[in-house]
């Protein structure tokens, strides 16, 4: 039987490390440009139109928020974290909110990886080939989750995917793991299921019954 979320429910939002919850369960940080799609990847992969909010407005996640999945069973915390680069806020906020960001992803002793979103309509960006590159130098794990692929012709997603092997094989030996996922479809959610759900293997706090 095939694994799935089967219930999400919201715990809090934290401004700072220190107030974020307990870090006894194994941890999944969600993460992109603003307006990459994150929200909507968050609420497909959950079933939950409205659990994460989505909107119009780059740079709308200024906190960590924290979302329980999967009560019984084998449970594990899901992070929605704000959006890097652009956004209708001062560089003072911006500044505040990487700073957040790197701290969080740096010290949370329960990560057991970032995921990367991108959007796969647009070629590499310089701000995201620079942000994994701090994750790789920071031994922080990552995957690359390309999102918005119903906008995507195969020839165009195949251009595009070509032009970041290009991009990343500058600096790393091999391509970090890859998904690619449509929020509107729901291509790409069973992948990553089943892929935070082989992840969860290498946790040791669960329960042994």
């Amino acid at each position: 039987m095939a694994a799935d979320i089967v219930t999400a429910d919201f715990v809090k939002s934290s401004s700072t490390i220190s107030q974020c919850p307990e870090p006894d369960l194994p941890e999944y940080a969600f993460i992109g440009r603003s307006n990459v799609g994150k929200s909507s990847l968050i609420n497909t992969l959950t079933k939950k139109k409205k659990l994460a909010k989505i909107s119009g407005t780059p740079g709308k996640t200024q906190l960590v928020n924290h979302f329980k999945i999967n009560e019984k069973g084998r449970p594990w915390l899901l992070a929605d974290l704000p959006g890097y680069g652009y956004a209708k806020v001062s560089k003072k906020d911006r500044a505040t909110f990487d700073k957040m960001i790197r701290e969080y992803l740096k010290n949370r002793p329960n990560l057991m990886c970032a995921l990367v979103l991108l959007d796969s309509r647009h070629t590499p960006q310089k701000i995201d080939l620079e942000f994994m590159e701090w994750l790789g130098k920071n031994g922080i794990p990552f995957v690359m989750v390309f999102t918005k692929l119903d906008k995507l012709s195969s020839s165009e997603k195949s251009t595009n995917l070509k032009k970041y092997q290009t991009e990343m094989l500058k600096v790393w030996e091999t391509l970090p793991q890859l998904f690619h996922t449509s929020s509107s479809t729901g291509v790409g959610r069973q992948e990553l299921i089943d892929f935070i759900e082989k992840t969860n293997d290498f946790w040791e706090g669960y329960d042994e019954d």
